[in-house]
């Protein structure tokens, strides 16, 4: 469980080929993203895909994700990111 995540005041999705190399770039600066201008920042999750386009899927499929279900996740509570996921649909 990530007890950090309450102090984080928002969530970065990315992808790479190279995590290690990447986070260095964001700490130097040396990129023009978003996470550069938001330092401190901490990892909080990482995977690992087969390939690119998996990647780039879930990087998508996460980013659609509602804020408390992207917290449920990070801290690792699947229990709520069930109750989550579970769709509401209007009569």
């Amino acid at each position: 469980m990530n007890k950090g995540y309450e102090k984080l005041s928002c969530v970065y999705l990315g992808h790479t080929d190279n995590l290690e190399q990447r986070l260095e770039q964001h700490l130097l600066g040396e990129t023009n993203s978003y996470v550069s201008s938001r330092k401190p920042f901490k990892l909080v999750w990482s995977g690992y895909f087969d390939n690119r386009d998996d990647a780039k899927q879930t990087e998508k499929q996460i980013k659609g994700w509602s804020r408390a279900k992207k917290k449920a996740f990070i801290e690792g509570n699947f229990e709520l990111l069930k109750q989550l996921a579970k769709k509401k649909f209007k009569k």
